[in-house]
């Protein structure tokens, strides 16, 4: 019986992978620095214009995270073991993270920021949003940490 050949990967997901990782990952920092520094240091103003900005920002973050998690994917042809299957597991935690928790506090948080309100409520949504997104920009570090393993680019 004939082995079956391999499909050779298309040469431009090697490139779409890791850009739109890049993508994400920084999207994703720009939000939390932007929030941190701006309830830290910045005018209520500032705040609310962070807050209401932040979910225009998804119109480039989910792409990047679909075309990172679809590449990713096409790239491990149906691999779930080792460090490819590492990374489809952190990217399904990535993904119900932001789906489940980070895109709704974004949302009420942008509404609440508007209205003005920035009760006890904001404040428990805003440490829950700064958490949650540390925990997905760290999944996404991992995650690029294993795919340049998986490459030979980084060695342990």
């Amino acid at each position: 019986m004939p082995e079956a050949k391999s499909t050779p990967v298309p040469r431009l997901l090697k490139i779409i992978h890791p850009a739109a990782g890049i993508v994400a990952m920084l999207t994703i920092a720009v939000f939390w620095l932007a929030t941190t520094l701006s309830e830290l240091f910045a005018t209520q103003a500032a705040i609310v214009a962070v807050k209401t900005a932040i979910p225009w920002g998804f119109l480039v973050l989910v792409p990047a995270l679909m075309a990172t998690g679809g590449s990713g994917l096409m790239l491990s042809r149906g691999r779930r073991a080792g460090l490819a299957g590492v990374k489809i597991r952190r990217m399904r935690l990535i993904a119900a993270n932001g789906v489940l928790i980070l895109i709704p506090a974004a949302l009420f948080l942008a509404a609440r920021a508007k209205a003005g309100q920035f009760d006890i409520a904001f404040s428990a949504v805003q440490a829950l949003e700064l958490l949650v997104g540390a925990t997905n920009l760290t999944l996404l570090a991992l995650n690029m940490r294993d795919g340049l393993r998986m490459k030979g680019r980084f060695r342990p």
